[in-house]
């Protein structure tokens, strides 16, 4: 008896039962294997679109090549269809979708009770009177306020940090509450006023929680003002060592909120950015809550093939806020194809409005371009992953046409400000990435100021001395040929070889021909040989994958692309060595010109420069400081703000 198998699948004549409402369609594979959902608008034309087109990208033509049979789901609106099509890429995790891969839920700061009903009630139970915040996660279905959510477990346990120190609120479990005969620990470090042996009345521990529940709100300015009240009552009430306590209170105050200060948050809202790169997407979130910065948090979803940014955001925001609060806003860095129904979605699913942003400006863009950096900042370190890494290794050693995979990559860098303070550094790289504590620096002297070539030489015979030498023992330590005479006899093991001993596999010199040669001399005059030297010149335009590899003494020029991941990887050690190079040498300059930095800078004269040094406490808490920061000193404006800031940060 002979199977006989099922016809191919007829696209066209199925598009010809559909309808024109929208819905959500799902592709199987011949072993009902789910391989992608979508959602439409109009679910005839949607659908049709995969069967009529006579061009198609070759990844959904891919897809569409394995299609055995399909199914829909018709919805009200396209706001519904979108949600079931979030819902079922979750669940389901398709083959070509892109799938968000966080199964987390997301932390809360748990406020125990409302003391305001039970600070004056002497009924009540202990844990109630004197509540408890605490870190929670999970179903927030007990008694309280909840806080949150926390990109984190680690902002969470920030903020329960600061609030300790600023309120001094209990964290300990009611268990151990009710059962302490004692102050414990907390209370003799400062972080809690041990409610547990009545160290403290139900109305003085009511007003501190009240306050941290306006600090979590985003009310610091409405707690300061309180307790500078408080402060002025009791010393009118002649009641100093109070008054103290709480004028200390509110220094600390002025400092959480001098580090929290988000100037222009004043609405909830998320700014998310989209990465791609190497084939790896990264999504990163910034958190903003009654106008205070909660963090950051980065994402990598499974891309199924190409995708573009837009579709990436689409599909994130889809997946992320179907199961968590939605702000009000959300600022991305690339509009979804779907933004309007997407708004309308999430609007219906969160109870209020959503707006999705992605033309902004003034603060709002500022956080966009702070959020695509950090999106840059996490892809580059995922694309620096072993595995990736190891491939990249191996695309170099096929481009040089090494015989081995290196092991160990160094390269060298020269920076200098018109020849002031010169530094030269030198990096490592191995399969497993940077090798930091391999790094060195070399300060140059004796050469003309500005002589590249003669610091790039300085600092490679400094690195290759101690290998020079150690070559030369090893080789006087050799036994002769059998039958020789005077073979000396080994007989104690080689010492352990010193910190940078080895010979790199793979030696990369920053510059062209000359800085090569310099390279190359160097390695000669040593007795150095068989290690191989690349000079990394770079291109016309001086942009990132446009650099010229330049081997050896042959000369030999190669032109790799900015796709080639040999590229990538000289790219990666480059920027590497240029930024280690350009950290040492800006140290040393302002170690030389700290005394007259703020002299230097236009606008800042000599009542500013004390203005400045006053509030910040010396130059050190100054070069820390960031704009917002600086604008709050009296005669500083924004231009002038990041006239300084642009002084001590390059």
């Amino acid at each position: 008896m002979s199977s006989v198998s099922a016809p191919p699948f007829d696209g066209k004549v199925f598009v010809r039962t559909l309808t024109g409402a929208p819905g959500v369609y799902r592709m199987f594979d011949a072993d009902d294997e789910l391989l992608y959902v979508g959602k439409a608008g109009n679910l005839k034309k949607r659908v049709g679109s995969y069967f009529l087109k006579p061009k198609m990208d070759p990844r959904i033509a891919a897809m569409v090549g394995q299609i055995a049979r399909m199914e829909t789901t018709v919805t009200r609106t396209e706001a519904e269809a979108l949600l079931l099509e979030a819902q079922l890429i979750k669940s389901l995790k398709p083959r070509y979708n892109i799938v968000l891969r966080d199964d987390k839920s997301y932390p809360y700061i748990h406020l125990t009770a409302d003391p305001s009903r039970a600070a004056l009630d002497p009924s009540a139970p202990p844990s109630e009177r004197f509540p408890r915040l605490a870190f929670h996660r999970g179903a927030r279905s007990g008694k309280g306020r909840y806080f949150g959510p926390f990109p984190s477990a680690g902002a969470v346990r920030e903020s329960l940090d600061l609030i300790q120190k600023l309120f001094r609120i209990r964290n300990c479990e009611d268990s151990y509450f009710r059962n302490r005969s004692r102050p414990c620990l907390q209370h003799q470090i400062g972080r809690c006023t041990a409610p547990c042996v009545g160290l403290v009345a139900p109305e003085d521990y009511a007003a501190d929680v009240r306050h941290a529940e306006m600090f979590l709100d985003g009310r610091a300015g409405a707690v300061m003002d309180e307790l500078v009240a408080t402060m002025e009552r009791l010393s009118a009430d002649l009641a100093f060592e109070r008054a103290a306590v709480v004028r200390d209170q509110i220094a600390a105050v002025k400092r959480v909120q001098a580090r929290h200060y988000v100037q222009g948050a004043s609405a909830d809202m998320d700014v998310i950015a989209c990465a791609i790169r190497g084939g790896i997407a990264c999504v990163s979130v910034l958190f903003f809550r009654n106008g205070v910065s909660l963090g950051s948090r980065d994402f990598f979803p499974r891309l199924a093939g190409a995708a573009d940014d837009a579709a990436i955001l689409g599909s994130f925001i889809a997946q992320y806020y179907l199961e968590r609060p939605v702000p009000a806003e959300l600022i991305v860095s690339h509009a979804p194809e779907d933004a309007g129904p997407l708004a309308e979605a999430l609007a219906g699913h969160a109870g209020h409005a959503v707006e999705i942003k992605a033309s902004v400006r003034s603060e709002r863009a500022r956080f966009l371009d702070l959020a695509r950096r950090n999106a840059e900042a996490a892809l580059a370190s995922r694309l620096a992953s072993r595995q990736t890494l190891l491939n990249r290794f191996e695309a170099l050693r096929d481009l040089l046409e090494l015989d081995e995979t290196p092991q160990r990559i160094e390269c060298f860098d020269i920076s200098h400000t018109m020849g002031e303070a010169t530094v030269a550094s030198c990096v490592v790289f191995g399969p497993e990435g940077p090798e930091k504590s391999q790094y060195r620096r070399f300060n140059i002297t004796g050469i003309t100021p500005g002589d590249d070539y003669a610091a790039m030489r300085q600092a490679l015979q400094r690195r290759f001395r101690r290998e020079s030498i150690a070559a030369s023992a090893a080789l006087a330590q050799e036994p002769a040929a059998e039958g020789g005479q005077g073979a000396p006899i080994a007989t104690a093991t080689p010492a352990k070889p010193p910190l940078m001993a080895r010979l790199p596999d793979l030696l990369l010199i920053d510059g062209g021909k000359g800085q090569l040669q310099q390279a190359l001399d160097v390695l000669n005059e040593l007795g150095l040989e068989g290690v191989p030297v690349v000079g990394v010149a770079k291109g016309e335009a001086r942009r990132s994958g446009d650099e010229t590899l330049i081997v050896g003494r042959s000369g030999r020029t190669l032109f790799p692309g900015p796709e080639s991941p040999a590229s990538h990887l000289v790219q990666a050690v480059r920027d590497e060595a240029h930024r280690f190079a350009i950290t040492g040498h800006r140290g040393r300059r302002e170690k030389a010109r700290e005394a007259s930095t703020l002299e230097e800078i236009a606008g800042v004269g000599a009542r500013r420069r004390a203005a400045l040094l006053k509030h910040f406490g010396g130059l050190g808490g100054l070069s820390k400081a960031g704009v917002e920061e600086l604008m709050q000193v009296s005669g500083i404006s924004r231009q002038l703000a990041e006239r300084i800031y642009a002084t001590f940060h390059g």
